[in-house]
């Protein structure tokens, strides 16, 4: 490709990828049936991917027991009330994630290798998220709901989102619960025929996009008209999504008290902007609105400082402690807290019912980070917790632990460093987890990544 066919063809990705990027989804599944699961007595599956930045303080974060007769450790004793609704594990790594500084977010829910180090392009491939949306997202009017700290995409190696598309394409994240709630339940002005005119203002220009690209594909190379297919693969995308949009236009959306999403809460706030998203997860998931949300609570690079309890650093520069008491002693109460507000997630899934049974019971929430000794960006022995689809076949009350070590654990600083170091069971993948959960949710998979087969011990 000359070098102004090449720009004209990465411009016009852009603009198009920004432009219409809110819509891109997943694959056209059924979409002129909505609501057939339903309408089958079908019981919903759901999956929450829950992120924290940076990794923890390991000294008060690590379970020292393995099986289930273990104490919680400090950061997990606010998950008491829910002891037997969940499972810790310890050991757990990305094969592909090791030696990985800032990529930990961008690689969390694919398992990628990316190659963060030279010069090469930045490449993802597909989230576990968006594996579980293919299936469900043909009974729901949004496949998959994506919230973060940041709205957007981020930067490359710096995601602010956790959900990428089959081409590795992130999909944007949106921050303003305000916004979220309009988008899930608020009503279009003018109605559905002012909707479906921008759907088909959309169509039009999908249509014209399509055209230019195939256009210009006749004069690229071999190499360039692959990375031309990936792109028609993204605005093939889009078009699937229009229809499904245009599909549920006839079908009202529940009605739900607007009231608690409608006030402005700043990030300022931590506990109150961490709960009221975690309402919205909640009543997204009550009103079957989507099955599968994915929630980065914080990012490398943009993690809540806590006020309200005296913290006024941010979570990245809490995880540069280099072995500093008292900042080691500032990042376990931001442990803390946020296990605080997981908790409230959770007890807010126990209390809605889905039926006869609690919502926890048809929902997995996977929690954790994709570091776990920040100082130095270590990335095994991941902090990882799965919570709550007793319902879809789990089983919970234990940790889980890979780490094994013969002595017992002493928890100083040199032990924690050297566990977020080298994995100390190399089959102990984070993908193995991603493999039982995907199978959990009816997803015809084998493999993920580099799994070696799904988690037995929490298989009921």
């Amino acid at each position: 490709m000359s070098n102004i066919l090449s720009q004209r063809w990465l411009l016009s990705r852009r603009h198009f990828l920004r432009g219409l990027g809110a819509c891109m989804a997943l694959p056209l599944l059924d979409a002129m049936t909505p609501l057939r699961a339903a309408a089958a007595g079908a019981k919903p599956r759901r999956s929450v991917f829950v992120y924290i930045p940076n990794g923890v303080n390991g000294m008060t974060w690590q379970v020292t027991k393995a099986g289930r007769d273990y104490d919680l450790s400090p950061a997990l004793k606010p998950l008491e009330a829910h002891r037997e609704e969940f499972t810790v594990f310890s050991g757990l790594h990305h094969p592909n994630g090791l030696g990985q500084a800032h990529v930990c977010a961008d690689t969390w829910l694919t398992g990628a290798k990316i190659d963060a180090q030279s010069a090469r392009q930045y490449h993802n491939t597909i989230s576990v998220d968006q594996l579980m949306a293919e299936v469900t997202s043909k009974d729901t009017r949004f496949g998959s709901l994506e919230l973060s700290i940041s709205s957007g995409t981020g930067q490359p190696n710096n995601s602010s989102t956790l959900a990428f598309s089959r081409d590795g394409v992130p999909l944007p994240a949106e921050d303003n619960p305000r916004v979220v709630f309009d988008r899930l339940f608020g009503a279009v002005p003018g109605g559905i025929p002012a909707q479906r005119a921008a759907l088909n203002k959309r169509r039009s220009v999908l249509d014209a996009v399509l055209d230019e690209a195939n256009s210009l594909g006749r004069a690229l190379g071999s190499e360039d008209r692959t990375k031309l297919d990936e792109y028609l693969h993204s605005v093939r995308d889009v078009e699937q999504r229009t229809e499904r949009l245009d599909a549920w236009l006839d079908v009202p959306k529940p009605k739900v008290e607007a009231a608690p999403f409608q006030r402005n809460v700043s990030k300022a706030q931590a506990g109150e902007y961490y709960r009221t998203m975690y309402d919205l997860i909640v009543l997204a998931l009550r009103t079957d609105m989507t099955r599968v949300v994915s929630y980065m609570s914080g990012s490398e690079g943009n993690g809540l400082a806590i006020p309200e309890i005296g913290i006024t650093q941010s979570r990245h520069q809490l995880s540069h402690h280099n072995g500093d008491a008292e900042v080691l002693g500032r990042l376990a109460k931001s442990d803390t807290f946020i296990m605080q507000q997981f908790a409230y997630f959770l007890d807010k899934l126990k209390a809605e019912m889905d039926g006869d049974t609690p919502l926890l019971d048809r929902t997995m929430v996977l929690f954790g980070s994709g570091m776990s000794y920040g100082h130095s960006h270590s990335n095994s022995n991941l902090p990882i917790l799965l919570a709550g689809g007793r319902g879809l076949g789990l089983k919970h009350g234990q940790h889980i632990d890979y780490n094994q070590p013969a002595d017992g654990y002493k928890l100083d600083y040199d032990e924690w460093r050297s566990l977020c170091g080298k994995p100390k069971d190399d089959k102990a993948r984070l993908s193995n987890l991603m493999l039982t959960m995907l199978q959990k949710m009816e997803v015809n998979a084998e493999q993920f990544v580099d799994s070696l087969g799904p988690v037995a011990e929490v298989m009921a």
